[in-house]
């Protein structure tokens, strides 16, 4: 499925990649943006396998991972998240790389489909607090380009760090247009 996947958004849609993904890594968060419709997913699963990413796993809410359809997703490397309470998914997620020698995990820093302002910022804190470089990944629908940012490592000037972030994927357009406007991070 995801070969058919690949070839159908790169050859007959014309999808194309700008910049590379640091394979040399161990480890790494991939933030992905903007997410703003479903078929976002099945573009993920198209780009892992264009540039042979399978190793790369994803977080998603944990109603997904019922049935069937959980079994598919966990197969395809899916870690359930719950929204709902106020557990602590950063440091669960930190666990996870700190139990590992090498880990990947994609995740959409908006939380949500609709229109958001501001990115929740639980990536960056998996990132400091597990010490991974940040990828930062843009599907700009618009021209049809998955972008990919060089990794960085967060540092002592936290507002600094945001700052980047944010304007990398400012004016970047996901499918439903209206909900990609980002002016800011949370807190």
């Amino acid at each position: 499925m995801q070969q058919l996947l690949a070839w159908w958004y790169f050859s007959v849609l014309g999808w194309k990649i700008e910049g590379q993904f640091p394979y040399e890594l161990n480890k790494s968060i991939l933030v992905v943006a903007p997410h703003t419709h479903w078929r976002d997913f099945f573009l993920g699963l198209a780009i892992r396998k264009k540039m042979r990413l399978e190793f790369v796993h994803f977080l998603g809410k944990k109603e997904l991972f019922r049935g069937i359809f959980g079994v598919i997703l966990r197969h395809l490397g899916g870690y359930p998240v719950e929204r709902s309470t106020s557990t602590n998914q950063v440091d669960k997620v930190v666990s996870i790389y700190n139990s590992k020698e090498t880990f990947h995990i994609a995740l959409s820093p908006e939380g949500t489909r609709k229109k958001v302002t501001k990115l929740k910022t639980g990536f960056y804190h998996i990132a400091k607090n597990a010490n991974v470089p940040i990828i930062m990944v843009a599907l700009n629908v618009e021209e049809k380009t998955v972008i990919f940012a060089d990794p960085f490592h967060t540092g002592s000037d936290e507002t600094a760090d945001k700052q980047k972030i944010v304007a990398f994927f400012k004016g970047i357009k996901g499918y439903v247009a209206a909900n990609s406007i980002l002016e800011d991070i949370e807190g």
